[in-house]
């Protein structure tokens, strides 16, 4: 069993931005922008270490 990991997002915000596009918020969507920011963030950490640093860059992501 998958244990859930920490939201890297502010819900609100989240919420927000899509409500000032006219749009509504489904409740899967908090949960799949976490994990597509955790999936970014774990790309670029391996571009990092690739380069021998330890250093995460914009220019990683």
């Amino acid at each position: 069993m998958a244990t859930k990991r920490e939201s890297l997002i502010v819900a609100s915000k989240v919420r927000a931005y899509i409500k000032s596009k006219k749009m509504l918020t489904s409740s899967e969507v908090l949960e799949a922008t976490s994990e597509a920011v955790y999936s970014m963030l774990d790309g670029a950490i391996a571009r990092a270490k690739a380069n021998r640093r330890s250093t995460v860059r914009a220019q990683d992501l």
